[in-house]
């Protein structure tokens, strides 16, 4: 039975409700009232349910996917602006006990090479992830009771706080690790984490349960409940994300938005962001193994009724993309990025030299430079934030959703991102890119609608350049 309310995953996460949605969809994709009457509803930027979005993504009407792109579009807009933040990813260990088939840090791979970071090391990462200009990461672990214990995680986050790098500082960790206990998510609460992210991979059961033959991870309910018990251990930002290509793009879709309608319905907060990675090559896998992968346009398809269907929840593409695919979503609803990305273990202090034995997650698509991202989203038109305000000013779970629902995040989070960038700009930005930041600051200043915010905001970002740091609204 399907049940948005109940605190067991087989039925908030129901395969017989799936397939009927599909069926739904397959039998409505050129009911052009319908799609119009959907449609008419998301132009409410009020959200759509799993089985209304479901026959939008079975629609290839072309008009009307455009029409659904051009209302992600401005969904975004009016929800985020034209603020794309940014942060990186730092791989703390690839010791791990499960036995994961798509992914190279499986207990059985002899190829790849194991490693775990000390806390000397870790200073060397982020302080070369400070020197980069980054203030946000999220950290990244296999599951390993023995090598990876909560107790290590949190020493490293406590590490990475406690660095400060000429005026370098990380503000915000995020956290993407296996899923554990409600006593657990509270010490990841204490230790002031930002968001709690975890991947489902796949919302279908048999398909999960066949992906992870071996490990404590081949638990489906225990995995799929995860976020269930971090919200219930006080952490109220939560992330999550498929493994696309893994299973039909179709199924894991409106699996994903169940996920989302179950944690509003009984947390009254939805995911904080959505990821959508790809299956990407890497050692000792072969995505050609995988019959679901999905092409460009589906994916830019999945991407803007994400945007449609949590118009709140902040869309994370990753550097698994490449340049081109990254380009063609950003305007379909993205709100975060990585830079600069290493999927290696210890790859930002020493990058590896692709002869030797790889600690990497998956081969990085988009290989360019912190500053390369920055100068390409400035001249797409986009400001670039370095920006951590709500966490630190308390603005998580419902008091950000609240703002958010109510299109009202823009008054504090447009000025921050100016304040943010201005930082980079003075402290790492090379000649051009700090050219080309200072004239959209200029012009970005002008739209700040409260003529108070904006001259707060006009004199902090010449406090910035006196030297001054780390205002926020």
């Amino acid at each position: 039975m399907y049940n948005v309310k109940s605190l067991n995953a087989d039925e908030f996460i129901s395969d017989e409700e799936i397939r009927e949605t599909l069926k739904y969809a397959d039998e409505n994709k050129n009911n052009i009232k319908l799609i119009n009457e959907i449609l008419g509803k998301a132009s409410k930027k009020k959200g759509l349910n799993h089985r209304e979005a479901s026959v939008l993504l079975a629609c290839d009407i072309p008009e009307k996917v455009q029409e659904m792109y051009k209302l992600a579009n401005e969904i975004k807009q009016d929800y985020y602006g034209n603020r794309i933040v940014l942060f990186a990813p730092l791989y703390l260990s690839n010791y791990c006990v499960n036995g994961c088939v798509y992914c190279p840090y499986h207990m059985k791979n002899k190829h790849i090479a194991r490693k775990k970071l000390t806390q000397e090391e870790i200073v060397k990462e982020v302080t070369a992830l400070q020197d980069m200009g980054h203030k946000r990461l999220a950290i990244e672990a296999g599951e390993d009771p023995v090598n990876n214990p909560i107790e290590y995680i949190l020493e490293c986050i406590k590490t990475i706080y406690g660095i400060k790098h000429k005026n370098g500082a990380i503000r915000r960790v995020n956290v993407n690790i296996a899923a554990t206990t409600v006593e657990n998510y509270r010490k990841l609460k204490e230790a002031e984490i930002g968001t709690y992210i975890l991947f489902q991979e796949t919302y279908h059961k048999k398909s999960y349960e066949q992906l992870h033959p071996t490990g404590p991870k081949h638990n489906y309910n225990y995995h799929t409940e995860a976020m269930d018990r971090a919200m219930e251990g006080g952490i109220d930002d939560v992330g999550l994300g498929v493994l696309f290509g893994l299973e039909m793009y179709r199924y894991e879709f409106a699996g994903l938005l169940m996920h989302a309608e179950h944690l509003e319905a009984v947390f009254g907060v939805g995911p904080h962001t959505i990821s959508v990675p790809r299956i990407k090559r890497a050692d000792d896998i072969d995505p050609d193994v995988f019959d679901n992968g999905i092409s460009d346009d589906i994916f830019a398809k999945i991407c803007a009724l994400i945007r449609i269907s949590v118009p709140y929840t902040g869309m994370i593409i990753s550097t698994r993309e490449s340049k081109k695919v990254r380009e063609m979503v950003l305007p379909l609803g993205v709100s975060q990025i990585s830079g600069g990305s290493r999927t290696s273990v210890g790859g930002y202090d020493k990058p590896e030299i692709k002869e030797e034995l790889t600690t990497e997650q998956f081969d990085v698509s988009d290989t360019r430079s912190l500053d390369e991202v920055v100068n390409w989203l400035i001249k797409l038109g986009y400001i670039p934030s370095f920006c951590t305000a709500c966490y630190r000013e308390g603005r998580t779970g419902d008091r950000f959703m609240a703002l958010c629902k109510n299109m009202q995040i823009l008054n504090c989070c447009h000025p921050n991102a100016l304040m943010t960038l201005k930082e980079y700009l003075e402290d790492y930005a090379k000649d051009d890119t700090r050219e080309l930041g200072m004239k959209l600051i200029e012009e970005e200043l002008k739209k700040i609608p409260n003529e108070k915010v904006r001259q707060i905001a006009y004199n902090h970002i010449h406090d910035i350049e006196d030297g001054k740091r780390d205002f926020r609204f």
